[in-house]
């Protein structure tokens, strides 16, 4: 999945995004923990040279080539395709303020937020979800007797924060815990149920049984179905991992497909989709160029060559965090940040003696630069890549909002190298 979010090829002529075979290799799937390998390190001491067991995870080296991930290029970039986004978004704008069926606006929500256009939309969807939840038990005329409508609009609602009850869903379940036998048929309502349950709070028990059941009643349906159709292909994915547990982006280029096949797709929501996918991958390969530029110039890939090397794989951990194209600078940090982590662990997970962690952390903890001189040779490195990183990140701070946040940021890295310590 993280190749076909970060390919180059084009997106708008709509075939499917595959890898080329060089990196269609099992070792992208993770790793294989052997267990402790010795191998050998020489530490010299004024009478004799001491040999060190060092353990190792055999890693596999990474399958993205830091030149590969510079030539990414993409033609959804410039002032052309900038003009047309505009122009989609005002005709999207125009159609959300002539729906005034609530049913029909909660379905386009939906369908924006599952296409992954709708944060192009935040004050039109907050205005219209205001305005139902104002009206919440007043007309409901909408909804009444229909488990779909209802399911849609309390996980829509609870999404966006609204206190909705889960005691509008009795109506539809008996004693034993199961919907009534009227809506056996109703497969899509029984769906959205099974959607809405992930967003129960603690001590809700109907939705919690409705969770169980509604899973059940689904699996069950799709073993005595023949026909496979766009209706089987999302409740098998939902069988997968439900909505609310999904990557925003990776649903987006998933949900594209399944939308363009549906018969209520709308012309103008798939367009906008797919450029807005196109024009955002752009974006996301320029903060991967970057990222991938900074952590070759630290050298961290060849010097702790015992770590894991998994760029690509923090970058789209990043994405899964802040998808926006807007955020791009957080994106960008987050991702070295993450690859520092995972240094850091390796280093005292695997590679790392006692005496060389209690160095590393006393460093940390007294944020000395010239503490590091102390440190073996793959410490420095590794040290000296945290330091700077840190005063980075607060220095961009400090010019942008005029905030000192360097004493936190010391105190947070501490705090997390310490903890590493305690749990060897």
């Amino acid at each position: 999945m993280a190749l076909l979010t970060l390919s180059s090829n084009p997106f708008f002529t709509f075939t499917r995004l595959q890898p080329t075979s060089r990196f269609c290799r099992g070792k992208s799937q993770g790793v294989c923990i052997s267990g402790p390998v010795q191998c050998t390190a020489a530490a010299k001491t004024s009478s004799q040279t001491a040999v060190i067991e060092r353990r190792t995870a055999n890693y596999q080296p990474s399958i993205w080539d830091h030149d590969y991930i510079q030539s990414l290029t993409s033609d959804y970039v410039g002032e052309t395709y900038t003009r047309q986004l505009e122009k989609l978004k005002g005709d999207v704008k125009i159609m959300l303020g002539q729906v005034g069926e609530p049913l029909h606006q909660l379905e386009i929500i939906d369908s924006l937020q599952r296409l992954g256009i709708h944060y192009h939309f935040g004050e039109e969807i907050k205005r219209i979800l205001h305005s139902i939840y104002n009206n919440y038990n007043r007309n409901d005329k909408w909804k009444n007797g229909d488990l779909y409508a209802t399911a849609l609009e309390f996980r829509l609602l609870r999404q966006h924060g609204y206190h909705v009850p889960q005691d509008v869903f009795p109506i539809f379940i008996n004693k034993m815990g199961t919907v009534k036998p009227w809506l056996n048929e109703d497969i899509k309502g029984i769906l959205c149920l099974y959607e809405a349950s992930y967003l129960s709070v603690e001590g809700e028990n109907i939705l919690e049984e409705a969770r169980d059941f509604t899973r059940n009643f689904l699996e069950e349906y799709l073993e005595r179905t023949v026909d496979q159709n766009d209706l089987t292909a999302i409740i098998n994915h939902a069988m997968e991992l439900p909505l609310h547990w999904r990557m925003l982006r990776l649903e987006a280029r998933w949900f594209i497909d399944v939308y363009e096949r549906s018969q209520g797709m709308n012309p103008i929501l798939l367009e906008l989709a797919k450029l807005d996918y196109n024009m955002v991958q752009a974006t996301y390969q320029e903060d991967l160029k970057h990222a991938s530029m900074w952590w070759s110039s630290t050298r961290l890939p060849e010097k702790s060559s015992f770590a894991r090397d998994r760029l690509v794989e923090n970058f789209l951990w990043a994405v899964g965090f802040i998808f926006e194209p807007q955020f791009g600078y957080c994106r960008r940090m987050l991702t070295k940040l993450i690859s520092l982590i995972t240094t850091i662990d390796d280093v005292y997970d695997v590679y790392g003696t006692l005496d060389e962690l209690e160095l590393f952390t006393d460093a940390v903890d007294r944020w000395d630069i010239n503490a590091m001189e102390q440190l073996p040779q793959y410490m420095k490195t590794c040290f000296l890549a945290l330091h700077n990183f840190t005063n980075e990140t607060a220095y961009d701070v400090l010019k942008e909002h005029d905030l000192n946040i360097i004493s936190y940021l010391r105190k947070a890295v501490t705090f997390q190298i310490k903890n590493s310590l305690i749990f060897l």
